[in-house]
């Protein structure tokens, strides 16, 4: 071969070499964890969208849906599919209904494991997926969001959840989860939501839960949880959304929760507390708080003023006696206000927020009287001078 020949058919395997660079995406994910995901997606169905057509060829990397790679070191790092914006996040999904939610059945193989480098767990709202957290997953130790709520996942959470120190976000919210909240939990120092919502959990919350002190939610709604709501909870600084609500928590609610510094929305509805209702929560910066449907007694401490701004302050279906406060017309707001169902008496205050409310927020007391009620008698005033 002469050698501009040979000039000529280096400088084609050149450009064919460039070509083949170009075509194929640098970012090729290894074959290990090509098989883990081809696993993970043999234990699926998901036949309204066809989410898992994309995932065809040997590079996870390369436009599969949901999967997202660390571009230097071509591992996976991310899985996130989500049920409820499917339609919005896949281009390639062939449905006329752009609303549509997402169904898919079967459960979360164990092979998602072998994914050592992943940071993100996103397996929500698909309405179908069941079995167990695979145990495994504690041995993911870069994981820093996990979330399949919105399933029917059921069994324990892994005892050992708290080898995961990197995790912010836990959400476990809408399955069938049952047993006692891990130990090993409050060991997530860095966890800012912790949701477990609607599910079937049991037992006391751990007492040293004031360990999680980067917990800016923590939601626990609609659960079978018992015991007391531990002191030290009062001590995380950032917490701003408390809910306990329909649960079966006792003893008393305690007054360093009206301490807290960012609280903002608690609600305890539906336990069965006792004691009086701490002055601390009446005269904090809390705009939505919750107690009803307790066994909560005493009065109602007359300490609302200019800092009192409730959009929602439901006390109702509880043991409250004495009078309503005078002070809640000071408030400087007062949306919401339910008092219905205790034993409450006497003239209800004149003045907002009592101007705009109307007759339920205070029916089946003892005997109040006053707008938005009957006027009150002689005979009120005189009950009142007794109590």
């Amino acid at each position: 071969m002469t050698r501009s020949g040979s000039a000529f058919y280096a400088m084609l395997l050149l450009i064919i070499t460039l070509v083949a660079l170009i075509a194929s995406p640098v970012e090729s994910c290894p074959p290990s964890e090509w098989a883990a995901l081809m696993a993970f997606k043999a234990a699926l169905t998901e036949p309204n969208f066809g989410i898992f057509n994309s995932w065809r060829g040997t590079n996870c990397c390369y436009h599969w849906y949901g999967i997202s790679c660390d571009p230097t070191t071509r591992r996976v790092v991310d899985i996130t599919l989500r049920g409820l914006t499917i339609a919005d996040d896949n281009p390639h999904v062939t449905t006329t209904n752009r609303t549509a939610t997402g169904y898919m059945t079967g459960s979360i193989s164990p092979s998602i494991c072998k994914l050592k480098q992943l940071s993100t767990l996103t397996i929500s709202d698909w309405k179908g997926i069941s079995g167990n957290i695979p145990h495994c997953i504690t041995t993911l130790s870069l994981l820093q969001f996990i979330d399949l709520s919105g399933n029917l996942i059921s069994g324990k959470v892994p005892y050992n959840i708290g080898h995961l120190t990197q995790v912010t976000v836990l959400n476990l919210a809408d399955n069938h989860i049952s047993g006692r909240i891990p130990k090993t939990l409050v060991n997530l120092t860095n966890l800012m939501i912790l949701d477990l919502r609607n599910n079937a959990m049991e037992g006391p919350i751990p007492p040293d839960f004031g360990k999680l002190k980067k917990l800016n939610r923590l939601l626990l709604s609609h659960n079978r949880i018992t015991g007391p709501i531990p002191r030290s909870i009062s001590s995380i600084y950032s917490l701003a959304d408390f809910d306990l609500s329909l649960n079966r928590l006792s003893g008393p609610v305690h007054k360093s929760l009206g301490l807290m510094p960012v609280l903002d929305s608690l609600n305890l509805k539906y336990n069965n507390l006792t004691g009086k209702i701490p002055w601390t929560l009446l005269s904090s910066r809390i705009s939505h708080l919750d107690l009803s449907r307790n066994m909560l007694n005493g009065d109602i401490a007359d300490v609302f003023g200019e800092r009192s701004y409730f959009i929602n302050l439901d006390l109702s279906h509880n043991d409250l006696s004495g009078f309503v406060a005078k002070s809640m017309v000071s408030a400087t707001y007062i949306g919401h206000l339910d008092l219905s169902h205790n034993n409450l008496c006497g003239p209800i205050p004149r003045g907002a927020p009592f101007n705009h409310l109307q007759p339920p927020s205070f029916d089946n007391n003892r005997c109040l009287c006053g707008h938005p009620l009957k006027p009150c008698t002689h005979l009120h005033h005189h009950t009142r001078v007794k109590l």
